[in-house]
C-alpha cells in the first residue's frame, strides 16, 4: 500500500484525526525539515506529515528548506506527495472558500534552492516538468471533492511569487494575463523537488482571499485567517476521502 506523505501549509499545522505513533527528527544532506516529520494513520492509511512552515506557524515561504522537507518524506518511506496550499484567487470563479487541483504552474520566484542537482556532479540532469502535478494523484483530490461536493475547479494554473508580501494589483493583472487562475508562494521549488525524486505530487489549493485588486477592499489578514478556519475541515475530508480510495 502506497505511503502519503501530506504537507500542510499555512493553517494545516497539525492535521486532526491524524493518530501519530511517531515524531521524526530527521537529518538530511540540506539541513533540517521545518518541523518533525510525523508518522501515523489517517483515514486508515499510513501517512507522513510535515508543517511547511513549522509548528507554530513560523517560516515564511521564501526560506522554507523545501529541499529537506522533500528528501526526509523520501527517506522516510513516503511514495507520493499530497501538498495543502492557501492561495489568493484571480480567476473570477476562484472566490474565498473554493478549492482548486490545479494542472499547471508558472514559476516566478527567485534566489530559492530549487534544485537537487547542483556542486560535483557525475552528469548534468534535466527531469521532465511538462505537466507538473501527477495526473492519477490529481484525479484522486477530483473524485474526492465531487464526492463531498464541494465548490471546486478541476484545473488551474497556479502562480507561485516569492513573498512573503503579497502582490499588487499590477503584478495580479501580469499573472492574469500570463493565464494563471490562482497565486500562491509555496508551490516551488515543491512541486519540481519532488518530481527530481520521483515522487508523485499533486496540490490542493484552498482559496483564502481574492487576489490583489480582485475585490472592492484591501486584503485583511483577519478575512484570510477566517476563510482558513472555515476551509480546514473541507481540507481535512477531502484528504481523508482521497487517502481511504488509494
Amino acid at each position: 500500500m502506497t505511503v502519503h506523505a501530506i504537507i500542510g501549509g499555512t493553517g494545516l499545522t497539525q492535521l486532526e484525526g491524524l493518530t501519530i505513533t511517531a515524531a521524526l527528527n530527521v537529518d538530511t544532506p540540506y539541513g533540517a525539515p521545518s518541523a518533525p516529520l510525523l508518522r501515523g494513520d489517517f483515514a486508515g492509511r499510513e501517512v507522513l506529515f510535515v508543517a511547511r512552515h513549522g509548528h507554530p506557524h513560523r517560516i515564511p515561504p521564501h526560506q522554507v528548506n523545501y529541499r529537506a522537507n522533500l528528501w526526509a518524506l523520501k527517506q522516510c518511506g513516503a511514495q507520493a506527495v499530497l501538498a495543502v496550499n492557501a492561495v489568493g484567487g484571480i480567476h473570477r470563479q476562484m472566490g474565498a472558500g473554493h478549492l482548486c487541483v490545479p494542472h499547471q504552474l508558472i514559476d516566478y520566484t527567485f534566489g530559492r534552492e530549487q534544485t537537487f542537482f547542483e556542486g560535483i556532479l557525475d552528469h548534468v540532469t534535466h527531469v521532465d516538468f511538462s505537466y507538473p502535478y501527477d495526473e492519477p494523484l490529481r484525479q484522486r483530490l477530483i473524485d474526492a471533492l465531487r464526492a463531498e461536493q464541494f465548490a471546486h475547479s478541476e484545473r488551474g494554473v497556479y502562480a507561485c511569487t516569492q513573498g512573503p508580501r503579497l502582490e499588487t494589483a499590477a503584478e495580479i493583472d501580469r499573472l492574469e494575463r500570463d493565464g494563471c487562475d490562482i497565486v500562491g508562494m509555496t508551490g516551488m521549488p515543491e512541486a519540481a523537488l519532488a518530481r527530481e525524486l520521483e515522487l508523485p505530487y499533486a496540490c490542493l489549493a484552498l482559496v483564502v482571499n481574492p487576489a490583489a485588486g480582485r475585490s472592492s477592499g484591501l486584503i485583511s489578514m483577519a478575512d484570510i485567517e477566517r476563510a482558513l478556519g472555515d476551509g480546514i475541515d473541507q481540507i481535512k475530508a477531502v484528504l481523508g476521502r482521497a487517502l481511504s480510495a488509494a
